[in-house]
């Protein structure tokens, strides 16, 4: 485990409520007034954790100018699964098992978003490179609202074998692609199935994508080229739990 600066309310707020014994140290502004603040110090207290006020140019100086809103905690971030975890992921999740695969998404607030709209639709893990491409920051940690700290995260060290480990333990792979011909509503998403999305620019690497079983786009009536990634991840992550709703 690595020592990280928490900053802002949610992410606190998750920690709190996920995994207070990695808490190490919580810090709030001195005489705020925000409500919000108020009880979620009060919070940390009923659990054991006493937070020292500090005035607000103390906590500009240690979040570097970030917008912490009277909130910053040290933590002691868990390591990321591994690849050898991913099997029984699919497994224990069954015909439910849904899963998200960022290639090279390096833009923090981008990974933040994509975690968020991971959670909200129940995902089983996601899927990134441990190299190439951005970590669980302090910033992606805010950007994610808390979903950093709900959502399994795997840190492939060779993402070619860990879509290779998903097919073998039965999930399909669905790789999202403006170039395809295919619209992401025609194919069928049930049952265990990975969503494959690129990084920002360029997409998916040439390797990603012939590991794909099926290659998608999601289909645009606009003159705009592309959608965001974190976009993108929200629109097909919800057509799946349309699809399963069914």
């Amino acid at each position: 485990m690595s020592n990280e600066l928490l900053i802002g309310i949610h992410a606190v707020e998750a920690a709190l409520d996920h995994d207070v014994t990695n808490l190490v140290e919580l810090y709030v502004e001195n005489g705020s007034q925000n409500a919000r603040v108020k009880a979620l110090a009060e919070r940390a207290r009923e659990l054991g954790v006493k937070p020292p006020a500090r005035d607000r140019a103390a906590l500009d100086r240690m979040t570097g100018g970030a917008r912490h809103q009277g909130v910053v905690a040290r933590y002691k971030a868990p390591a990321p699964l591994a690849e050898t975890d991913l099997a029984a992921l699919v497994e224990k999740a069954g015909r439910d098992a849904l899963l998200l695969v960022l290639d090279g998404v390096t833009d923090p607030h981008n990974f933040g978003a994509c975690l968020r709209s991971a959670e909200a639709a129940g995902v089983t893990a996601v899927i990134v490179p441990k190299d190439r491409a951005v970590g669980v920051t302090p910033t992606v940690r805010r950007a994610s609202a808390g979903a950093a700290d709900r959502v399994p995260i795997v840190a492939a060290t060779n993402l070619a074998r860990s879509l290779k480990s998903l097919k073998d333990a039965g999930a399909w792979l669905v790789g999202l692609d403006g170039e395809a011909t295919q619209s992401i509503y025609a194919v069928d998403l049930k049952g265990p199935i990975a969503l494959v999305l690129g990084g920002e620019g360029e997409g998916m690497r040439r390797l990603t994508r012939e590991a794909c079983d099926f290659v998608a786009k999601i289909p645009m009536r606009g003159d705009v080229e592309s959608l965001n990634v974190s976009v993108s991840t929200g629109i097909v992550l919800f057509e799946a739990l349309r699809q399963r709703a069914g």
